[in-house]
């Protein structure tokens, strides 16, 4: 039996699948919904930079809904199109930006600053100096910080055992590798999740 459609987002009645390819004008519709929260109230600066962002570069309508979903709750989809915003002064929204070189350098250090030593502390300086002027430096520093904090973790557990003793070196050595992986996807503008990652900060 075929999976139901999913309903994309308000103001759309339901039909879509999840996977089907979104089009300018939906992606315009979650942005207007987004601003609107925003004027509101409901979401800070930076979540709404951040939510600017997911919605313009969103593929499909599966990206477009959790921008939403947690915003109109039940009423979801039925929530009418936002009203205008001709009331609020230009200078209150902040204009949402493609992620340049600036930051594709920021993230992909917060990575490949663990390789002079500071495994734990490179990350999260990189977190507390640029993650909250960028969502996309703030993506990847809390990647790198949570998979050194588990190999952190591993290197002080992984020794009770006779065989732990052995994975630690491999351990230290994959978190390495995965760093300099991280630093180069981060550099191409792409998103890259550690494996095996306890993520303990969110």
């Amino acid at each position: 039996m075929p999976a139901a459609a999913t309903p994309p987002w308000p103001g759309r009645a339901p039909g879509p699948h999840p996977q089907l390819r979104v089009t300018n004008e939906d992606r315009d519709q979650v942005v207007e919904h987004v601003k609107a929260a925003y004027a509101e109230g409901r979401l800070d600066k930076f979540e709404m930079d951040e939510r600017l962002h997911l919605a313009m570069t969103a593929r499909t309508h599966a990206d477009l809904m959790p921008i939403m979903t947690d915003l109109y709750g039940s009423r979801y989809p039925q929530v009418p199109a936002p009203p205008p915003l001709a009331a609020m002064k230009p200078g209150d929204l902040p204009v949402p930006r493609a992620y340049d070189a600036a930051d594709r350098v920021l993230g992909a250090a917060a990575h490949l600053i663990t390789l002079t030593g500071l495994f734990v502390i490179g990350p999260l300086i990189m977190l507390l100096a640029a993650g909250k002027s960028s969502p996309y430096v703030r993506k990847h520093a809390l990647e790198a910080l949570n998979m050194h904090l588990t190999v952190l973790g591993a290197t002080i557990l992984l020794p009770i055992t006779v065989i732990g003793i052995v994975l630690v070196p491999i351990a230290w050595v994959l978190g390495i590798v995965l760093s300099i992986i991280g630093g180069v996807s981060a550099l191409a503008d792409g998103d890259f999740r550690y494996p095996l990652t306890v993520r303990l900060i969110k």
